[in-house]
């Protein structure tokens, strides 16, 4: 295990906290809800769908995360600009922790941000996301928002090895870096994505996030559900039980690098994902104390799921 040389920060939320040395901070868990296919929707586009359903799913998750230490967080999926006021004061009135706003196509994303501006949503708000594809158009809807924390996309299809992911965020003299983009956005609070594309891409993904954190200590994570949700096989071989534990396993072998959250996919998932997320935390804060790391918050799932445990590896820090 290991601890950066490089000092991390920790963004700060409301009450989230997200980044950090390994063993610090929980991960936090981000699960999808309105996305295209899921069942609780009526009408996509209109952004009519089950409220009993949805409130069902978001609180499940909220009881999960107290259970096991892990912050929850929803990523919000808009299609249409119908749907945008829907969606969004339903989530503000059944939950308030922050929630990221991911909305396409673009024409959405300018009228959503608007609204966060309108309705004081954007304070909680975590924009999803900037690539460099993004254009300027929408990074002056972004600075105009005041929506002050997002999530940095490093795709790069040319070169998607760590050595083509890294300097998407790099400042050089002929093109700014994504963070620098970022900033004068007005984005105060970057958290780099390290994008996954296939479930073997996700060791790319795992080694570019412990760079990420290595050069510029700033939080970094990955949404492998991009590769797990279309991994069929193991479901189609071997049955739900194995797929599980696949997508399990998968997602959360990159918390032992360093991920400070991960976006998980559909809020389904979450029965398995958060236990098997904790688990990997506590391994990590407990081979991380001796190197000097101590874990900051009560409700970490060293403490909560290893009291006895938790005790002893705090002392040894002190």
């Amino acid at each position: 295990m290991f601890r950066f040389t490089t000092p991390q920060r920790i963004v700060k939320l409301g009450n989230l906290q997200i980044g950090g040395q390994p063993g610090e901070l929980p991960t936090v868990l981000i699960g999808s809800i309105f996305y295209q296919g899921h069942k609780l929707l009526k009408d996509g586009k209109k952004g009519t769908f089950d409220k009993v359903e949805a409130e069902t799913l978001i609180k499940n998750q909220e009881v999960l995360s107290d259970a096991t230490g892990n912050p929850a967080v929803l990523d919000v999926v808009i299609s249409s600009t119908e749907a945008i006021d829907r969606e969004l004061d339903f989530i503000s009135t059944v939950t308030d922790a922050p929630f990221l706003f991911d909305a396409w196509p673009p024409s959405v994303r300018l009228t959503g941000l608007e609204y966060l501006k309108q309705t004081g949503l954007n304070k909680r708000t975590i924009y999803n996301s900037l690539s460099p594809a993004t254009r300027e158009g929408e990074l002056t809807a972004l600075m105009e928002s005041k929506v002050k924390t997002a999530i940095l996309l490093t795709y790069n299809f040319k070169d998607p090895w760590v050595k083509g992911l890294l300097p998407v965020l790099r400042e050089t003299e002929t093109k700014p870096g994504l963070l620098s983009v970022a900033e004068e956005a007005g984005v105060e609070n970057p958290l780099v994505d390290t994008c996954v594309t296939s479930v073997p891409s996700i060791g790319v993904s795992a080694r570019a996030i412990h760079s990420v954190k290595a050069e510029f200590g700033v939080p970094s994570g990955c949404g492998a559900a991009n590769a797990t949700t279309r991994w069929k096989l193991p479901q189609q071989k071997w049955g739900d039980a194995v797929y599980k534990a696949c997508e399990a396993s998968a997602q959360t072998s990159t918390i032992a690098m360093g991920a400070d959250f991960l976006m998980y996919g559909p809020i389904e998932s979450s029965p398995w994902i958060f236990p098997a997320s904790a688990a990997l935390d506590a391994i990590v804060a407990t081979a991380t104390s001796e190197l000097g790391t101590r874990t900051c918050t009560q409700d970490h799932p060293l403490t909560k799921l290893f009291p006895e445990i938790s005790e002893k590896t705090t002392s040894k820090t002190k």
